[in-house]
């Protein structure tokens, strides 16, 4: 038997919804990377997606502040339990990023988590609109006021967050600290958040250019495209992976993992 690996864009503009339990995932913001003018310019911000967990609701009563001290395990499993965003796209972005997080019914003090993926200005240009969350800035970890804690985050060592919810390291991009959020059993399997270790659907070799380690990166890409059944890149519309098997000796293909995957209209809703 041998296997290959394809990708397919999905339809639809965001916000675009996939359900799931314990958590759904809503890309709020479609980040872009445009060439413009000479010289090499280009206007770009980057993809901005909400986790919401099943039992958080707008009328849910007020969360705890995350613990002060103790672990970083701890206090990220306590700020999981509210809305999450990964990555808030440019400055420039803000009055869309918070139209965006109104239309599901979340104002910014309600996210208890920010994510990160990497410290690039059209990734994590609107932090300051949420002071109150815990922050998880490629591998750097704090608590609202600047408390930083040590996580051993690593390659071989995810950080857990929830079931079905982690952080993974993927380094590449921006060298070694980018992370990206990993959300299992959704409506369409497993969801990947991934920041520029992918920029986009079908974006070839374009993505050496501009990566730091690009021999890391691939290590990454590799990861990511082996574990996820749909990817949210950086800088272009959400794709799913479908893998396909194929006998050697019929040359007859056979459809793997396609389940979570196959009825995208089904499970996925504006």
């Amino acid at each position: 038997m041998s296997s290959a690996v394809r990708t397919e864009p999905l339809p639809g503009e965001p916000p675009l919804r996939v359900p799931g339990d314990p958590y759904s995932v809503v890309v709020l913001l479609q980040g872009y990377a445009e060439p413009e003018g000479v010289g090499g310019a280009v206007r770009a911000d980057g993809s901005v997606t909400l986790i919401l967990p099943r039992a958080w609701g707008p009328a849910s009563s007020p969360r705890e502040p995350p613990p002060e001290g103790g672990e970083a395990k701890t206090a990220l499993e306590e700020a999981a339990r509210g809305p999450i965003l990964v990555d808030t796209g440019g400055p420039w972005a803000r009055e869309m990023l918070l139209g965006a997080l109104a239309g599901q019914g979340v104002a910014p003090v309600d996210v208890t988590l920010v994510v990160g993926t990497h410290g690039h200005s059209d990734h994590i240009g609107n932090l300051g609109l949420f002071p109150g969350a815990a922050l998880l800035v490629s591998h750097d970890f704090c608590l609202p006021g600047g408390l930083y804690l040590s996580h051993g985050l690593g390659e071989e060592r995810p950080l857990w967050l929830g079931p079905g919810l982690e952080v993974w390291a993927t380094p590449g991009h921006g060298g070694q600290r980018d992370v990206s959020v990993v959300v299992a059993g959704t409506a369409m399997g497993t969801v990947m958040v991934v920041g520029d270790v992918f920029e986009r659907d079908g974006d070839g070799d374009s993505w050496q250019a501009l990566s730091e380690d690009p021999v890391a990166q691939e290590r990454s890409r590799k990861r990511v495209l082996g574990t996820a059944d749909v990817v949210v890149p950086g800088h272009g519309a959400p794709f799913r992976v479908v893998r396909e098997t194929w006998n050697l000796e019929t040359k007859d293909p056979g459809n793997s993992r396609q389940g979570p995957v196959g009825n995208m209209d089904q499970t996925m809703h504006r």
